[in-house]
């Protein structure tokens, strides 16, 4: 039997989804791409936005054209949040929320068992959406050089604009000896750098009584794991602590993920970030201090109900004050069942686009500037095995620990390897585009 995947949202998602393929390897099935005929199309979904459902919607219907008899699973967050809009969608069997879908090869062997391969007309799709409490690590298993490893999943914050609390529920992970037990699999699997994910992994051990930082020392003394990204950390749960390790550490690197959301202290207390911009300027600032080539990224949400010109023009000036690196940027986007949805006046779609345009250029003004004040540095890299082709000279491509894109000729030798290179504008590639 054949089955196609296609993931929507985060790099959690992504390393949900790789457990699943192996999963389905393990009883027998062939993974094929996603634009392939198949038996059975799985969609990871993700709620953080009215688009991200549409493109949920879009997948369903590609499944279908590529074969209108195939057996279609939607699972994740848009599932557990709205099963029954998806329900009302043609062409929908399986629909599990969260805490279900790490056992979606079971329900699909029962469901076949129960109602065969082929479509019943008016066929109502088994529909499983418990509230999410069980917690399963996993990490992405589809390159040789990063895989993103999932620690930690829900979140108990429940910022005024989002959905992600009831998609995912509470926060919880594995303890610190569990988790360093998957990571052992993880460097014997052959990956060099890390990336550790979750929803609020700031939060790691809050159930176990542990901490983020006591799992970062554990993990750093794991022989095989050349490198480590966070790939979020809340601004509140940032320490001193978890800087000062970090830049005298073995293996983490100088990177960090940081969300921000507006640059406006009214607009922080509307979405209920626990925060303020002094702080944040604080957590940046001590970063800075303590590593001077690191790079910070931050996200950015523009529109939120009840920002106001002033309020976007002083966040979009706090913002420019800062030495961040790039911008992850998001016009606002209605979540049902929200407390924003009942919150301020309305900034109509029109504005919060020609805001997130603003802030994009920012953002590429940043990117510049950090690139720029790298060059002529030696960085290390860590370098892919893709070979790119392009004028008759093949290159490969590698990410430096500080996220700067690199490129150099060909080398089959180095691919999986760190080695010291310089910034020039001829290795950097152009126009990268930051993936975290």
């Amino acid at each position: 039997m054949k089955v196609a995947t296609h993931t929507l949202g985060c790099k959690l998602n992504f390393a949900e989804t790789s457990y699943l393929q192996k999963k389905f390897r393990d009883a027998g099935f062939n993974i094929v791409n996603y634009r392939d005929s198949a038996d059975l199309y799985v969609i990871n979904t993700c709620t953080v936005t009215a688009v991200a459902e549409k493109k949920c919607r879009t997948a369903i219907r590609q499944a279908l054209s590529q074969n209108p008899e195939a057996t279609v699973a939607v699972i994740g967050c848009f599932a557990q949040n709205d099963a029954g809009q998806i329900a009302a969608i043609p062409g929908v069997d399986i629909i599990l929320g969260n805490d279900s879908k790490h056992r979606l090869v079971e329900v699909v062997m029962d469901y076949w068992k129960e109602r065969g391969h082929e479509k019943a007309a008016a066929q109502q799709p088994r529909i499983e959406t418990p509230e999410p409490q069980s917690f399963v690590p996993c990490f992405s298993g589809d390159d040789r050089t990063r895989t993103f490893f999932k620690i930690q999943d829900g979140c108990d914050y429940f910022c005024t604009y989002c959905a992600i609390p009831m998609a995912r529920g509470r926060s919880r992970s594995a303890t610190i000896a569990e988790t360093v037990a998957v990571a052992r699999q993880i460097a014997s699997s052959g990956a060099r750098e890390v990336v550790l994910t979750g929803v609020n992994t700031g939060t790691f051990g809050k159930s176990h009584g542990e901490t983020f930082v006591d799992l970062l020392r554990e993990l750093d003394k794991i022989e095989g794991i050349v490198r480590y990204r966070i790939s979020s950390i809340e601004p509140n749960l940032i320490t001193e602590e978890i800087v000062d390790f970090v830049a005298s550490s073995r293996a983490f690197l100088p990177h960090f993920h940081i969300p921000l959301q507006a640059g406006s202290d009214k607009v922080l207390r509307m979405m209920h970030r626990r925060y303020d911009t002094a702080l944040y300027a604080n957590r940046v600032e001590y970063i800075k201090r303590a590593m001077p080539h690191a790079c910070i990224a931050a996200d950015v949400i523009t529109g939120f109900n009840g920002e106001g010109e002033e309020e976007f023009r002083s966040s979009k000036q706090f913002i420019a004050s800062l030495p961040i690196s790039y911008l992850h940027v998001f016009p606002y986007s209605d979540r049902p069942k929200t407390a924003a949805l009942s919150m301020g006046e309305r900034v109509p779609v029109e504005v919060r686009k020609a805001r997130g345009a603003e802030l994009h250029a920012l953002s590429d003004q940043m990117r510049h500037a950090f690139v720029e004040s790298q060059m002529g540095t030696e960085r290390y890299v860590l370098w892919e095995h893709t070979r790119h082709e392009g004028d008759g000279t093949a290159t490969m491509q590698g990410w430096t620990d500080n996220y700067v894109r690199l490129q150099r000729p060909y080398d089959a030798d180095l691919a999986g390897v760190v080695t010291p290179f310089e910034i020039t504008h001829s290795t950097i590639v152009e126009n990268f585009a930051c993936e975290d």
